[in-house]
């Protein structure tokens, strides 16, 4: 990697429902520009309440069993003392526990080196709330 830290920030759209949306090419992206050949690790963090960073299998369905995942764990009721917002808007601040919103990620040969079916992925549990929110890599 370079010898001083480099930052670059996405920003991402998420739509008008939960999802789960794939950063990979990304990264890739990032690190053709600056890892030149060399190994590392990349930090990647959504500074967001309410999302977090996945690795995951995508296109199959896991990201949406992922989904369905938190919501068996985390109904959207009126169970939680968070309040504002939506009724069961409180599950949506506890979901980063469960999906840091962080990751730290392996860079061999100026690559990303993750396995064959794996993706990186931004995880927003609460509908329309990342307009143009920023991912930093």
């Amino acid at each position: 990697m370079a010898d001083t830290f480099t930052t670059s920030v996405l920003h991402v759209t998420t739509g008008a429902t939960e999802t789960v949306t794939d950063l990979t090419r990304d990264c890739e992206e990032f690190l053709t520009r600056t890892a030149a050949g060399r190994d590392g690790l990349l930090n990647i963090f959504v500074p967001h309440a309410t999302a977090g960073i996945a690795v995951l299998e995508t296109g199959a369905g896991s990201d949406d069993d992922l989904l369905a995942a938190l919501h068996t764990l985390l109904p959207a009721d009126d169970r939680w003392q968070h309040r504002h917002g939506t009724p069961g808007h409180g599950r949506d601040h506890v979901v980063p526990a469960f999906v840091p919103p962080h990751a730290t990620l392996p860079v061999i040969g100026g690559r990303l080196e993750l396995g064959t079916w794996q993706s990186v992925c931004l995880v927003e549990s609460r509908a329309s709330n990342l307009d143009n929110c920023g991912a930093c890599l």
